[in-house]
């Protein structure tokens, strides 16, 4: 793996925020403080081994990939990233508004768009080539890490070009709330997700600010060290 410290750009909720605290408590961990909040009592006591559920996305915390985690490049710093991060946020663009709904990916379950949003792209987008400047090239063993024989043509041309595969048209804005879990257990995890959202009463989320987190070793887990607001258009 690429030694670290590695950054990411990622959406996350406004600290302290319903839907914050509804990510933060259903993973355990607070990606703004390094707190453990005690899981919801509804999934642990329907869910015995809810803490294992939620292993994988804990590590990263409550959030949605823009720009995914990265080495720096030599002669980067944490400092001109964090500068690039306010310069990006003040560019005046497009808010993108979206419809949030918990739905199956794959094996693992994670909050999503109902429907595509053309600025929720763009915005991503943006994000990908803004921050790319700062990246270290890939290492074989990142690239052996992704499994490009796993990988469609463009998947295997976007992982070599920006250094992961799920960019641009292959870009799909989620936030993840389990591991993968096995078939079987699907339909009553998505339930009980599903209620526990519900109970948000989240009809709308707008996409209105990035943050940068940093992972300091890769047995640690990423903290937020900096949030910028978007800057609407006029």
């Amino acid at each position: 793996m690429t030694q670290v410290p590695r950054y990411a750009i990622y959406y996350l909720p406004p600290p302290g925020s319903a839907l914050d605290r509804f990510g933060s408590t259903l993973l355990g961990y607070d990606v703004f403080t390094g707190a453990e909040p005690l899981f919801p009592e509804a999934m642990t006591r329907a869910v015995p081994d809810w803490a294992a559920v939620t292993s994988d996305p804990r590590k990263y915390g409550f959030h949605a990939t823009l720009k995914a985690p990265i080495a720096l490049a030599s002669g980067q710093s944490e400092a001109e990233l964090l500068w690039a991060c306010a310069t990006f946020a003040e560019t005046p663009r497009a808010i993108p508004t979206i419809t949030p709904m918990v739905r199956s990916i794959g094996s693992f379950i994670a909050l999503v768009p109902s429907e595509p949003s053309d600025d929720l792209a763009q915005l991503a987008a943006d994000c990908v080539r803004s921050f790319d400047s700062f990246r270290a090239p890939l290492t074989p063993e990142d690239r052996a890490r992704r499994k490009p024989a796993l990988l469609s043509l463009r998947q295997v041309q976007y992982l070599d070009h920006w250094g992961y595969p799920y960019v641009i048209e292959e870009f799909r804005f989620h936030m993840t709330l389990t591991g993968s879990v096995d078939l079987a257990r699907h339909d009553e995890l998505l339930g009980l997700l599903r209620a526990q959202f519900d109970a948000l009463r989240l009809e709308t989320l707008a996409i209105d600010r990035i943050a940068l987190c940093r992972q300091d070793s890769p047995t640690e887990r990423f903290r937020s060290i900096g949030q910028f607001q978007l800057r609407p258009m006029l």
